[in-house]
């Protein structure tokens, strides 16, 4: 029982700090903290940049925020301001900050948390496995296979991905469909592999259509190390 108590008032103390840090003096937002979203919107100076973490400076303090990969290539250089969508998910003894430069994904990140068995860390890592409009194309087409090659994402979650999302997320443009060219089996292999080895899959894609371009074979080996060559320049 005591452990509990514990659990419970560092609980409190944690919102209430969070509370503070906001600047609020209003007590019905201290007795309601969970509200859908107490930040919506953060702007200031970036700090420090990585895969998954921003750290954004404003009006004195450093909020730590959670990140997917494409947010992360597309912030500016440390030091710079930077303005990041917000969605602040809340539990009992923890608040953490999830950040998007576009609406539309945190939009996307927020449906995704929605989904039975998705939480924010996962829904991140989905957000980083796959392109958003190559993601809502598979679910909106019942693409299980291509879904399930986002690290994370198994057979059943894809499929409950499908299930809740298809008819809400909005028909993809006919010229997306049209950016994103079917693969062989052998490219998908040579993807999956360069981002088994870390490298974004934005940027193996890209990689792998410069190669496959200038006329690399079309043998794996071929196609690996004409791809690994264009991502080492």
């Amino acid at each position: 029982m005591a452990l509990v108590k514990t659990k419970q008032k560092h609980g409190d103390f944690v919102k209430k700090r969070f509370v503070s840090a906001l600047g609020t003096q209003d007590p019905r937002l201290r007795t309601r903290y969970n509200v859908t979203s107490m930040i919506a919107h953060l702007r200031g100076k970036l700090l420090a940049k990585h895969p998954n973490q921003a750290i954004v400076e404003t009006a004195g303090i450093g909020y730590d925020v959670t990140i997917s990969v494409p947010t992360f290539s597309d912030l500016p250089t440390v030091g710079a301001e930077v303005a990041l969508h917000i969605h602040t998910h809340v539990r009992e003894d923890l608040i953490a900050l999830y950040g998007f430069l576009r609406s539309a994904e945190k939009q996307l990140f927020e449906k995704l948390i929605n989904v039975s068995g998705i939480g924010p860390k996962l829904a991140i890592t989905i957000l980083s496995g796959m392109a958003a409009d190559e993601m809502v194309g598979a679910i909106r087409s019942n693409d299980v296979a291509r879904l399930t090659r986002i690290p994370g994402i198994g057979k059943k979650t894809a499929e409950r991905m499908v299930l809740e999302l298809r008819d809400r997320l909005p028909e993809a443009a006919p010229t997306a469909a049209l950016a994103v060219p079917a693969m062989s089996a052998t490219e998908e292999d040579v993807l999956s592999a360069l981002v088994n080895l870390g490298y974004q899959r934005s940027a193996a894609e890209k990689a792998l259509a410069v190669a496959t371009r200038n006329g690399a074979g079309k043998s794996f080996d071929q196609m690996f190390r004409a791809a690994l060559g264009q991502l080492s320049k």
